[in-house]
């Protein structure tokens, strides 16, 4: 399984937000949704869930929640296993990072992604081979 790049929770998040104040985020993050060169991993569907049925202004009913997941079921989707929580603790330990992004960035490489684009870690910071891009960064 490959992705050229991947997309963090954000971005997913974005992607669906209707908020006013997010109308850019959510242009940005659709046209990456739509660029067909992405994947994502099991965590970041989690952490999607979680964050869209609990936080916010307007939390979404956990039906409309799943329907979201089954919309990003096309996405190629890295499990998660003993092997990549593994390697995400690693890297975590090694930039000095959230486990969480960590594993992550373990998603990235074990994808052969070349790029994640989240607004969480540095702007253009090279994890291994993955380059960190925030799609969401103002010139």
């Amino acid at each position: 399984m490959n992705a050229e790049v991947v997309l963090d929770t954000n971005v997913l998040v974005y992607a669906i937000s209707t908020a006013v104040g997010e109308a850019a985020k959510a242009e940005a993050a659709g046209r990456l949704l739509a660029a067909g060169n992405a994947g994502i991993s099991a965590q970041i569907l989690q952490e999607f869930f979680v964050t869209v049925t609990r936080k916010g202004p307007t939390p979404l009913s956990i039906a409309d929640a799943i329907d979201w997941l089954e919309t990003f079921e096309d996405l190629p989707c890295l499990p998660v296993d003993a092997s990549l929580v593994r390697h995400g603790a690693d890297i975590a330990d090694r930039y000095r990072i959230s486990y969480w992004d960590g594993a992550i960035l373990a998603a990235a490489h074990r994808l052969n992604a070349s790029i994640l684009y989240t607004e969480d870690l540095n702007h253009d910071q090279t994890y291994g081979s993955v380059r960190v891009v925030n799609p969401f960064r103002v010139n």
